[in-house]
């Protein structure tokens, strides 16, 4: 990446510009940051991952799911070390600019931002129609039902971070406990017949009932794969409100991916096996589906159908609050308007929650298209995982000397294991949704003229991240 000496312009005075600008301190515990990981990803269990059936099958979605497992945990243990080394806000974007330069920094965050303000606005429109299948209160899925969601949870994150850290704990320990419920009294009809039931397209090569689309179905079920893991990567961006962070970060990440893939294999493997392959596959509510396949209700049914709820509540509670700290660290470093930093005397990004909220909600009402959404949000997402992998790799190598408080088991290889994958998962974002995917170039081609243009000539010298960077550059220039 180029222009690695981007000339920065601090404001006067310093201190004053970051006393505006500053998170609270230490609101977040190793139990708190575990919950907040498994919080990003639980609503996927629920719904989203099925479909990845009518692309490639069990057989496909199965390798594909494992192959997406193996990348997020390759890439978390690569997370962690870069999350002990930069303790801040940034998170990936941070990662990125101290290997990639200004603009690596900016094209990860910039990606990251994509995932975590499409992301909401997706889920939103699921919660809506989980509300009118459950007949809550009356309410159709609908603009009231999106408003009510951002207004709502958005006001508890503007209350503190660690009272909104515990709302999402709690949220997400239901979700958690009706999923293993679930796995329970699906196993109790368990028929592995059903698992390949879904019917064999003879002309795909390598067809077969396992991989009933062939090969290439494996590939395109990659986006689909994701899902069971997607957004787990966020955890780094609560490390200015950690407890020692390089210790903590490390921890908490590790334990949430073991939880997350203990989830997907329970999940997965139940709902296909009791429900079957075929009648999961289109299904906005796969556990459901499995728990009754004559389509009369169970008590069991009903209970996963609220815990469904939860789940997308507690991914959407914290995908917001992911969102809104990328978002922070970027404008308190000048790559997007320093204005939208700004924090409270509570010390929550109010803008930084207002404005991506404001806009999560503008998308949903207008669109309705969630399913279009998180397709937009995966491709944003993939961006950004080749770019912090790739970070990873490029640290490593050009300061092997850096202090290191955890150290990636396999290093380099398990970053580029990370970065391969992470790239194919990039291309097959192509074969799932077309149209999503040069929506998110489209975003990214106008952010980058933006930063090209104007905010690279802008950037806050005394920021955490650009801090941390001329530090390198020094002591590049003394050896």
């Amino acid at each position: 990446m180029a222009d690695r000496t981007a000339p920065a312009c601090p404001p006067a005075p310093e201190d004053a510009y970051l006393e505006k600008r500053t998170l609270r301190r230490g609101s977040a515990g190793p139990l708190l940051l575990t919950g907040l990981g498994v919080a990003y990803v639980v609503s996927g269990d629920y719904s989203g991952w099925n479909f990845g059936l009518a692309h490639g099958g069990f057989g496909g979605l199965a390798a594909a799911a494992a192959l997406m497992g193996v990348m997020y945990t390759c890439m978390v243990f690569a997370l962690a070390e870069l999350a002990a080394i930069l303790p801040t806000a940034g998170g990936g974007y941070g990662f990125a600019r101290r290997a990639l330069g200004p603009w690596g920094g900016f094209l990860t965050g910039t990606a990251i931002l994509i995932e975590y303000v499409l992301a909401p606005a997706a889920i939103s429109i699921f919660i809506g129609d989980y509300v009118a299948s459950l007949h809550l209160f009356g309410l159709t899925s609908g603009w009231p039902v999106y408003l009510a969601c951002f207004a709502v949870f958005i006001g508890i994150h503007l209350w503190g971070v660690g009272e909104a850290l515990r709302f999402s704990f709690v949220v997400t320990g239901i979700a958690v406990a009706a999923l293993l419920v679930f796995a329970a009294g699906a196993f109790t009809h368990f028929d592995a017949g059903r698992l390949n039931d879904i019917p064999v397209d003879h002309s795909a090569l390598g067809a077969s009932s396992w991989l009933p689309f062939g090969v290439l179905g494996i590939w395109a079920a990659f986006p689909f794969g994701m899902w069971f893991f997607l957004g787990v990567e966020g955890v780094p961006l609560a490390a200015e409100e950690t407890k020692d962070p390089a210790r903590t970060l490390p921890k908490a990440m590790a334990t949430s991916m073991g939880i997350l893939l203990l989830l997907a294999l329970l999940t997965f493997v139940a709902a296909g096996g009791a429900g079957g392959a075929d009648a999961i596959k289109d299904a906005g509510n796969p556990l459901v589906t499995a728990l009754q396949p004559d389509g009369h209700a169970t008590t069991l049914s009903r209970i996963v159908n609220y815990a469904g709820l939860a789940g997308l509540v507690a991914s959407f509670f914290s995908l917001i609050y992911a969102g809104s700290r990328q978002l922070f660290a970027l404008s308190r470093a000048g790559y997007l308007p320093r204005f939208l930093s700004l924090t409270s005397r509570r010390k929550a990004p109010w803008l930084g929650l207002l404005v991506p909220g404001t806009l999560g909600f503008a998308l949903a009402a207008a669109t309705g298209d969630g399913a279009r959404m998180l397709n937009v949000a995966v491709f944003g997402a993939t961006i950004s995982y080749a770019l912090m992998s790739l970070s990873h790799i490029v640290l490593r190598r050009r300061e092997p000397g850096l202090a290191r408080p955890y150290r990636t088991p396999g290093g380099t290889v398990t970053s580029t294991a990370a970065f391969l994958l992470a790239c194919s998962a990039l291309v097959a974002t192509f074969l799932v949704d077309t149209t999503a995917a040069f929506i998110a170039l489209g975003v990214y081609a106008v952010a980058a003229a933006y930063f090209g243009f104007y905010s690279r000539h802008r950037l806050v010298a005394n920021a955490p991240e650009e801090e941390f960077a001329a530090l390198a550059a020094a002591e590049a220039e003394l050896e």
